[in-house]
Formats: structure tokens, sequence, C-alpha cells
């Protein structure tokens, strides 16, 4: 039986990741996060078959910045796939406090890296979960491909853009088996309330106001980024990367219309220059995804579906808590 282990499993992306994997594998899965303010253990109990396959998950309280020591390495125990998702993602938290965000996201990186050279001696893969935003702001018509040159433009795309340097390095020099994935906007059910989707769905459901920065972003749900690491997890190359895009690009004030029209509520907005009213943010990020459509993946579920469905869920008064 396969054993995995992800970092940052009790967050938004890393729940859709655990309820993917307990659906579609029969894999043992061992967690490790530190519970802050974006992470929750309620996230793992809305998984719709938790209390029938929670026996196959192990959960570990740690803080990567600090080193894994030989207590927890005996949780852990032997793992053969490592995905390390854990990471501070929220770019203006980033322009206020950089300092937290290189202790995260590089010497967390770091660690979780020395804990898979040293003490996971049957790793098959690990893979690191990057970001379009190292890339830096695309022009029109600009989709980058998985090598091109990186260009950070806040600090917290420059501390993901570090660690994934850190793994490349790791690749190299210790022959780690290592795969990274660039993704696009993730959206979801349980996703943060200050992610850019809850906030349109509160502003609207309150008929308050919405300040949209001028811009586009491609967007993919949380289940299609979990099928596709599952797709990446058995490619065999290593030291390698991989582009996670979303099918279609809207622009803010478009996808902003479209969950104001499934909610059939009226959408009142203001429309604002991004760069201008936001230092350090881009107007637009864009990526090439034709490297994993070449490879066969496919978006097991439709953007439009995929939206509905969770503008509707988390409107749903049910789970009006997680705005």
């Amino acid at each position: 039986m396969a054993k995995l282990l992800i970092t940052g499993g009790c967050g938004f992306v890393g729940s859709h990741i655990v309820e993917h994997l307990l659906k579609e594998t029969y894999w043992d899965i061992v967690i490790i996060d530190r519970l802050d303010f974006t992470s929750s253990l309620e996230r793992l109990r809305d998984i719709d078959i938790w209390e029938e396959q929670k026996h196959r998950v192990k959960f570990i309280w740690w803080d990567l910045k600090s080193e894994i020591n030989d207590f927890i390495i005996k949780q852990i125990e032997d793992v053969n796939y490592v995905w390390h998702l854990a990471a501070s993602s929220h770019v203006d938290r980033s322009i206020i406090d950089p300092l937290s965000f290189v202790m995260d996201n590089v010497v967390g990186t770091c660690n979780i890296l020395n804990f898979v050279r040293n003490s996971a001696k049957n790793i098959e893969k690990f893979f690191y979960m990057g970001t379009d935003e190292s890339f830096g702001p695309a022009s029109e018509n600009i989709n980058f491909k998985e090598w091109d040159r990186y260009n950070s433009t806040n600090p917290y795309s420059a501390s993901k853009s570090g660690a994934e340097e850190l793994c490349l390095a790791f690749a190299n020099t210790y022959k780690l088996p290592i795969a990274i994935g660039h993704t696009m906007n993730i959206y979801g059910e349980r996703q943060h309330p200050e992610k850019f989707i809850p906030i349109i769905i509160k502003k609207v459901l309150a008929g308050e106001k919405l300040t949209i920065h001028n811009g586009s972003r491609y967007w993919i749900h949380a289940r299609n980024v979990a099928d596709a690491l599952m797709f990446v997890n058995f490619e065999k190359d290593n030291r390698e990367k991989y582009n996670i895009v979303g099918e279609v690009e809207l622009s803010n004030l478009e996808l902003a219309q479209k969950i104001a029209g499934i909610l059939e509520k009226p959408l009142n907005y203001e429309l604002v220059e991004a760069v201008e009213s936001r230092p350090g943010h881009d107007k637009r990020y864009s990526l090439d995804g034709g490297k994993m459509q070449e490879l066969g993946w496919e978006h097991p579920k439709s953007f439009e579906e995929s939206l509905e469905k969770t503008v509707k869920w988390i409107a749903d008064k049910d789970n009006s808590r997680w705005l």
C-alpha cells in the first residue's frame, strides 16, 4: 500500500487533494499542518466520506519553519510520495511582512527537502507546488512555458521562486525525484474568505459594492488540480516542471458577472486599475498548458460546471461559516 505525505493538507487546496485521494486511491495519507488561520481540521470533516475513510489519514501538527526532528520522523514513518503544498500565499500580507514569507516558503521547503533526503529512503516522487506569479506579469497573448525566466514582482512570488530553485538544486545535488507544478488561480469549496471568489459571493449576497481590479486570470478548480497532481506523480521524468492551467481566461469583471448571474443577484461594482491601486500585484498572469495536454491530461470537470457548483455551495446557508 502506497503512503503519501502532504504538507498543508488542512489548507484549502490540500483538503481537496486529500478528498480526491480518499475517493480515487487506497493510499494511506500523512498530513503535516500547523493549523494557522488559513487551515482547519473542519475542512477535512466537511469531506463527505470523511467518517468512513478517516482511518487512512494521520495528522501531525508541525510548523515547517522548524527542522523536522526525530520524534516527528518516527510519526511519519516511511512514505513513497511527498507533495509539498504548505505555504503562505497572500500577496498583500507578503508586502507587509516579507520575512515571514521567506521563513514559511523558503526555509520551510528546505526543511521538508532535508527530511526527504535524509529519512525518506523509499521516496518515489517529491512534488512542489509552485505558482504562476513567479513569472511575473504577462502581456497580452503571452503564455509562459515551464522553463521561461522568472520575474517576481512581490515578496510572495519571490519566496515561492526561491523555494522552487531549492527543489531543483536538491534534485541535481542529491538526485531526489522531484517534480514542480505551476498553478493558476485555484478556487473551490472551503476557500479562505480573503480570496477573490468568496469575496465576490459575500458582497453580491449582501448587496454591497465590490471593488474590482482591472485584470484577468485563468481559473482552475481545486479538484482538477488534485487530478493533475495524480497525473504528474507517475510521470517518469525527474527534475521536471509542469504548468497546470485553467481552461479559460476571464477578466475579473467577467468572473464577477458570472457569479452574480449564478446567484441571480445584481452586481454593484467599481472598476479600478490593478497596478495603480495595488502595488506588487500584476494585471495579468498566464501560463502555457500545452505540455500537460501533450502528455494526455485533461480537465475532469469543466470550468462552467465547477464554478456553478462552487458558488451555490458557498452561498448555501449551511456553509455560510466559510464566508
